[in-house]
């Protein structure tokens, strides 16, 4: 009897054949016995609704393939996930319960999660006084200066600074953004991944004045509109939100449920601002409606700045598919392709104050320059090198007079060039921390502020 052991008469000693099942196959049997070890026919177990992708916390959010089966519920959590003495506490706020018979959920004990919707934006006016004599908010542009802050720029020239004058410190973590205010320069707004934005006074007693609270995670950018009343912020949340300069009121938020890297407000028409996403879009948003009216859709990677030029009629937008793409503004077609072997990505940008110009900090530590007029092509003669920027993303700035160039550094230091010459000018070991963050001040002849890893900002002259 061939296949059977001759010795017991009964222990098969045949051979398994081989099949091919695929892995979905087998999961689905597997669960099925698992769910029903007993044999009995298993009934196919239902998932939760896959929710919204536009929503990204809160009910009707996006689960996607994280959708639990109908069966599984957190209440029905089996003894052994939890251990028999531990307690999940879950955390309500008070005024939810009396509301809502079912409260949602707010944060969960032992997590660090909060539901971003819930978290409420907040802004405090911390200055020692609000108003002047004649009832002026901050905003107010002061006359009482050695220096003319309204009217024509005129042609003042820029010097490098020297000496440290003022360091202003309130960020717990690492500045991501500096602005000055536009045009005057008389206040100055800092982001930081504190997940906080400050206001401060430039001039007089240099304070703090006001914060702005509501994003959860780090804010990575944050641009004025030209008037300087509103100022729009970009975080790891995902969120963009709108702010008033003076009152601190959340005018507006915008998500598209991807991370937004970079945001300018067009300052041709005010009123619209675009925001380079870490799924390689561009989007374009109306800040009155709230909707989003164009989408630039042609980067292979995240995209790392934007910079308008020809007017605020066109746009530059860098990406880490390692390509500079040129665009009218409000038609998705790219009018220019730059891609280059030799290119690396990068990851900061400032346009030249004639506005032929675009400087863009490279990922191989040096800046490049491209012309942001017809041909968009590399300028080769323009290099600047010597600073470290490996692993960083330091900002660059170019003085208002457009005569020097600067650039933060991974060793702490700020670095000046000449823009004609490409020699490096100047080192200010302003940090012991990496420098990230470098803005000129827009009317003063050489003052600069800086920011480092550690959330401290210096301000040079």
């Amino acid at each position: 009897m061939s296949g059977y052991n001759k010795g017991s008469g009964r222990v098969p000693t045949g051979f398994a054949a081989e099949t091919f099942i695929s892995e979905s196959t087998f999961r689905a049997g597997h669960r099925a016995i698992e769910g029903n070890p007993d044999g009995a026919a298993s009934k196919k177990r239902k998932r939760e609704a896959k929710g919204d992708p536009g929503v990204v916390a809160g009910p009707g959010a996006y689960k996607g393939p994280w959708a639990r089966y109908e069966e599984e519920r957190p209440d029905a959590a089996s003894d052994e996930e939890f251990g028999d003495d531990e307690e999940v506490e879950i955390i309500y706020e008070e005024d939810e319960i009396e509301e809502n018979p079912a409260p949602a959920l707010k944060k969960l004990a032992g997590t660090d999660y909060l539901d971003t919707e819930a978290e409420g934006e907040r802004s405090e006016f911390v200055g020692s006084q609000e108003h002047d004599y004649q009832g002026r908010t901050y905003m107010h542009v002061p006359n009482d200066l050695d220096i003319k802050l309204t009217g024509d720029r005129g042609d003042i020239k820029n010097f490098i600074p020297k000496k440290l004058l003022h360091t202003y410190k309130y960020h717990t973590k690492s500045i991501t953004q500096l602005r000055f205010f536009p045009d005057s320069g008389h206040l100055l707004l800092s982001a930081s991944a504190d997940s906080k934005i400050a206001l401060w006074d430039v001039y007089h007693q240099r304070e703090l004045l006001r914060t702005y609270s509501g994003h959860t995670k780090s804010v990575v950018d944050i641009d004025f509109n030209p008037a300087g009343t509103q100022f729009i912020s970009a975080s790891y949340d995902r969120y963009m939100k709108l702010w008033d300069t003076e009152t601190g009121k959340c005018i507006n938020k915008f998500t598209s449920g991807k991370t937004p890297h970079v945001v300018r407000i067009n300052p041709g028409t005010p009123h619209e601002f675009l925001a380079g996403m870490s799924d390689k879009k561009i989007l374009q948003y109306d800040t009155r409606s709230g909707e989003l009216v164009q989408e630039y859709d042609h980067h292979l990677g995240p995209v790392n700045t934007i910079t308008f030029c020809d007017e605020n009629r066109r746009f530059v937008t860098t990406s880490d598919d390692k390509s500079l793409r040129a665009w009218e503004y409000g038609i998705p077609v790219p009018i220019k392709y730059i891609a280059e072997p030799y290119m690396f990505s990068m990851v900061r940008s400032a346009p030249h104050p004639s506005g032929k110009y675009i400087a863009l900090q490279s990922s191989d530590n040096q800046i490049v320059v491209y012309s942001s007029t017809d041909r968009f092509r590399q300028n080769r003669k323009k290099s600047y090198r010597g600073h470290n920027v490996a692993g960083y993303a330091p900002d660059v700035a170019i003085s208002p007079d457009g005569q020097f160039i600067s650039s933060g550094d991974s060793g702490g230091y700020v670095c000046f060039w000449d823009w004609k010459t490409c020699k490096m000018w100047h080192k200010i070991q302003a940090s012991d921390s990496p420098l990230v963050a470098v803005q000129w001040h827009p009317r003063e002849t050489s003052k600069v502020i800086t920011g480092d890893l550690n959330g401290v900002l210096k301000y040079w002259d």
